[in-house]
């Protein structure tokens, strides 16, 4: 059989090499503040998200662009300057995962440049602080998100659910607790133990739990009274606060609510909830209810994901960033974790650790009109 003769310029068929296809264009580009682990739970959930991608990181530490661009599977840019990154006109959002004595400075600069914000829980170690962003989200017109994603859990979407069908009745006393070792083990304790860095117990994690015991309640709170203890393991002797607080919530119609922030246990990690009403009780994943005739000396099992810390690797951060994201296109503030309800729950830590410190009750009223320190 005669060889084909192949001339050198003669372009080979490619037809049958599958084409790769362009990922449509997302409409936020989101650049981070901060490359630690809170950044490496947040940037993959955003990139799972319909309508987002992170397309550029700031940290203090050197990053190669190329290595993270791979990683994350788009394009990225590395600042190291946040001011030059505040410039970006590309950048619709910024995503604030630095450390919370950063958090006002950086939060308030995004503001004032235009930018839409995700800012990792707690929003600053300050009730002035926390202010001062909400003026400046509030001037420059823009939409923030503040990270308490506990509430797009399962848990607390079936616990939510569980109260709008009025199973439980009128719910007059609450308790959610936080039970969460952070010792040497824990990547946080390094800067956590630190006062100028973690504030307190209940402003660097136990927040969580008072921000949903406050969501789910509804209603103003009058006052807070405040208790603060401490272990005397070895494992917690660097805390420069006490870390352990438990938080007494007086509700403006009579209804009471507590939270414990314990970060210096022993244990697995925990998220007690107790929800007591005039219909029934709500145990973590159990409930008893009249209105389904069950067994009153019997709970029954709610079939719900409990919420499990992990290593941030189990927060929600996606089913959060979704419902941000769809709000913003719409050009309006998030359910349940935008700014403003963030404040709220602010001005109940604030005020708790001041009780503790004072020894006396404190009216969020007080807190709110600056009669406090």
């Amino acid at each position: 059989m005669p060889k084909k003769t192949i001339k050198v310029d003669e372009k080979p068929d490619t037809s049958f090499i599958p084409q790769r296809i362009p990922m449509p264009k997302k409409t936020y580009n989101v650049g981070v503040i901060g490359y630690g682990w809170a950044a490496t739970a947040h940037i993959p959930a955003i990139n799972a998200c319909e309508n987002a991608q992170v397309t550029a990181i700031y940290s203090s530490r050197p990053l190669d662009a190329d290595a993270l661009s791979k990683q994350y599977g788009g394009e990225i840019t590395v600042y190291d300057d946040v001011k030059k990154m505040l410039k970006d006109d590309s950048l619709d959002v910024i995503d604030i995962t630095s450390y919370p004595f950063q958090h006002k400075e950086q939060a308030v600069a995004a503001a004032k440049a235009g930018k839409h914000l995700i800012i990792e829980k707690p929003l600053a170690l300050s009730l002035k602080d926390v202010y001062a962003i909400q003026r400046a989200v509030k001037k420059a017109g823009v939409q923030a998100c503040v990270c308490f994603e506990v509430h797009y859990s399962s848990q607390f979407l079936a616990t939510k659910a569980v109260i709008n069908k009025k199973l439980l009745g009128s719910i007059h006393y609450g308790e959610i607790d936080y039970y969460h070792g952070v010792g040497p083990w824990y990547g946080q304790y390094r800067w956590n133990i630190r006062k100028e860095a973690g504030g307190s117990s209940l402003l660097s994690a136990g927040c969580h739990a008072l921000d949903i015991l406050r969501s789910l309640m509804g209603g103003e709170v009058e006052s807070v009274m405040a208790y603060q203890t401490q272990s005397q393991h070895k494992a917690f002797q660097k805390y420069e606060y006490p870390t352990t607080s438990v938080t007494i919530l007086k509700f403006a119609d009579g209804r009471v609510g507590k939270t414990a922030s314990v970060l210096d246990c022993l244990q697995p990690y925990y998220f007690h909830t107790h929800l007591v009403g005039s219909k029934g009780s709500l145990l973590d994943n159990k409930i008893h209810t009249e209105d389904l005739a069950l067994n009153k000396n019997k709970w029954s099992e709610l079939s719900m994901s409990m919420v499990d810390s992990g290593d941030v690797s189990d927060h929600p951060y996606q089913n959060q960033f979704e419902v941000y994201f769809e709000n913003l296109a719409k050009g309006r503030a998030m359910p349940g974790t935008s700014l403003d309800e963030a404040v709220k729950t602010h001005e109940l830590i604030f005020a708790s650790d001041l009780s503790a410190e004072r020894g006396e009750p404190v009216r969020i009223t007080d807190v709110r009109k600056g009669r406090v320190a």
